[in-house]
């Protein structure tokens, strides 16, 4: 299955993406690969995309709380297209 991005499925083509990690961090990621037999690209890519996907939410949740700031001027959706057929008229 392909990994998603914003709800839509990515290519397979893969890419090096080099980045520079703690000596430490890159030896813990290998010795717990090699122990449970997974490919180490693997493990970075599923790392990656799983922390991707909590910032998200951490954003979508800011935007949450500010929206419910809002949410005392919120009108129905039939006094909306009142308005608005109202405006349209005019």
């Amino acid at each position: 299955m392909f990994p998603s991005y914003h709800g839509k499925a990515m290519k397979e083509d893969k890419t090096v993406l080099a980045v520079k990690v703690h000596y430490a961090v890159a030896e813990r990621v290998k010795h717990f690969c090699r122990e449970r037999g997974l490919k180490y690209g693997f493990f970075v890519e599923k790392a990656v995309m799983e922390q991707l996907a909590r910032e998200e939410i951490k954003e979508d949740m800011v935007d949450l709380k500010n929206l419910r700031e809002l949410e005392d001027k919120a009108v129905t959706l039939d006094t909306y297209v009142k308005k608005r057929r109202k405006d349209v008229r005019s």
